[in-house]
């Protein structure tokens, strides 16, 4: 295959978490991600991610990171077609593209929410699973490694799970062109492999909230405890121990409380807080593990 039948498509999952929701800036009535094709006038890959980004949502990108570069043959293209993805972090604006619009990535991966108790999981996703599985061991122990109970359930496995349920025949995109197929899992498809893209900045963001203090892009510049915690847990979909949570974040230093309240609100007013500037400076975080509920 010659280097002129290869195309780069830049491609962007943009996140915000918005009232306790973790939500993806989506297009064509959230069936994709912000794409586009790498272009002659485009000085980099970022000025052409942020080219297509604002040209389709009409909204401006600031923190970016690569993701990660997929370049599988026979993806529903003719030729060969490089994706590169980036990760970026922002907070929700309303749209003023109508094709544009914010979805919560659970619409997408409705599993990976454990707030919401696990009752997909139990009634619908492993009975299916193991009779795919059937009497392969190899199988069987996958899925106990992906979809084990709460002691074994690893947040950060998302792409896995996925691909799994994808070999499994029962995601969407599995079942495209087939002329009979069991019924899918619920969760909303998307174009080509943008929910495999989708589910690797997932991935990527539920690490990085444990070892860096990423959020601090997803927050006002002031904002409570409360709000902190909600912010970190709509990332990692499971609740975190209130007691801890704040025991932890204080034990780190990475916030300082600014002297103001809430104001407005029913109840009692509650201290805010802003991120240390040292923190939002180095960007780093010695190892730390999210004070789960048990």
């Amino acid at each position: 295959m010659s280097i002129d039948s290869v195309q780069a498509e830049l491609i962007a999952v943009l996140v915000a978490v918005t009232n306790g929701d973790a939500r993806v800036l989506t297009v064509e009535s959230g069936f994709a991600l912000p794409s586009g094709q790498l272009e002659p006038d485009h000085r980099s890959l970022q000025t052409g991610l942020r080219a297509w980004v604002e040209r389709q949502t009409h909204h401006p990108l600031g923190y970016v990171e690569q993701l990660y570069t997929f370049a599988d043959q026979l993806r529903g293209h003719h030729s060969r077609n490089v994706s590169i993805s980036y990760l970026a972090l922002s907070r929700e604006a309303a749209s003023t593209y109508p094709d544009a619009s914010w979805v919560s990535w659970y619409r997408y991966f409705p599993w990976e929410d454990r707030r919401q108790g696990i009752g997909l999981m139990q009634n619908v996703i492993l009975p299916r699973l193991l009779t795919w599985c059937g009497a392969s061991a190899e199988r069987r122990q996958r899925m106990g490694r992906l979809f084990g109970d709460e002691r074994r359930w690893n947040d950060e496995l998302v792409l896995e799970r996925y691909e799994f349920l994808f070999g499994a025949g029962l995601i969407p995109e599995a079942l495209r062109g087939q002329a009979t197929a069991a019924a899918a899992l619920p969760g909303l498809e998307m174009t080509h492999d943008h929910r495999r893209i989708l589910a690797t900045g997932m991935a990527r963001l539920r690490a990085k909230i444990k070892y860096r203090p990423v959020v601090f892009e997803l927050l006002a510049k002031s904002f409570t405890m409360l709000e902190l915690q909600q912010t970190m847990e709509a990332l990692a979909g499971q609740e975190l121990h209130k007691p801890n949570f704040r025991r932890l974040i204080t034990q780190q230093e990475l916030v300082e409380e600014t002297g103001e309240f809430t104001s407005g609100l029913a109840g009692r007013p509650a201290k805010l807080f802003r991120f240390r500037p040292s923190v939002i400076e180095e960007r780093s975080l010695s190892g730390t593990k999210l004070p789960l509920v048990k």
